[in-house]
């Protein structure tokens, strides 16, 4: 025994598209009482349905899109690159150089030296406060590196 389909009433048809225009279509099935693949079934097989649906959604488009428009032409910066993003395909980036030199700053010690030290410091800092301030790093105290490097963050 095959089921008998569903169909809209000529209202409820006209209904689909204002609906559209706030809804998906698995809420408009929702609205009506019927399974989801139900409502892709009527549009699939009734033009007038998909047809209504797709033009209540365009509306919606529509009307949104023009808001923005307006609001980008009125000096809105946040509207402006929204509207520049998604329709003149630009993109934010950004590029990140990490540099250590090479050359040294005093003889003998290099960016990347300083580079360990001072992760030597903020190792000996999450150790604990007391070891921080004992800690012996490469001949140097601690508190000395520290100082030449900049403090690291530690809650006392």
């Amino acid at each position: 025994m095959s089921r008998q389909s569903f169909t809209l009433t000529e209202a409820q048809k006209a209904e689909v598209e204002t609906l559209a225009a706030v809804l998906t279509a698995e809420q408009v099935a929702d609205y009506f009482g019927i399974a989801r693949r139900t409502f892709y079934d009527m549009m699939k097989r009734d033009d007038e349905i998909a047809a209504r649906y797709k033009k209540g959604k365009a509306k919606a488009i529509g009307v949104i899109a023009q808001g923005l428009i307006n609001k980008a032409r009125g000096g809105d910066t946040t509207s402006m690159i929204f509207f520049l993003k998604t329709q003149a395909g630009w993109r934010e980036t950004s590029q990140i150089e990490h540099l250590i030199p090479e050359a040294a700053d005093e003889p003998g010690e290099s960016g990347l030296e300083k580079l360990r030290a001072r992760l030597q410091v903020i190792a000996a800092c999450m150790v604990s406060p007391d070891a921080r301030d004992a800690a012996n790093v490469g001949g140097q105290s601690a508190l000395l590196l520290e100082a030449e490097v900049g403090p690291c963050s530690r809650q006392d």
